[in-house]
């Protein structure tokens, strides 16, 4: 026997519902399909935000330092219009290791 919950949205929630869900699909999409495509290299690549077309991700790693990663960025933007056709703008946060802090 299989049971059905179900919700009701009101409009105003049904909004923030589905931005939730775009938010999660972008999520896993980073996470599952680009974040292991970077980790090849030492790199790794951390979901933080979607909202409104903007994506904010931290890079760690070999990302946190590399020298081209407006390139990276550039491709991460490819790779999205390409699988979600979405035009995306991306904000890159580097995260040193917490080791670099005091030097």
């Amino acid at each position: 026997m299989f049971l059905h919950q179900c919700v009701r949205i009101s409009s105003r929630n049904k909004d923030q519902f589905l931005i939730k869900r775009k938010d999660n699909a972008m999520k896993e999409y980073i996470e599952n399909v680009l974040a292991p495509k970077l980790q090849g290299d030492g790199g790794w690549v951390e979901f933080v935000s979607y909202e409104n077309k903007k994506l904010t991700l931290i890079f760690r790693g070999e990302c946190s330092k590399c020298l081209i990663l407006n390139r990276c960025v550039d491709w991460i933007a490819q790779q999205i219009k390409e699988a979600k056709g979405e035009t995306v703008e991306i904000t890159a946060v580097r995260k040193k290791p917490f080791f670099w802090d005091n030097v």
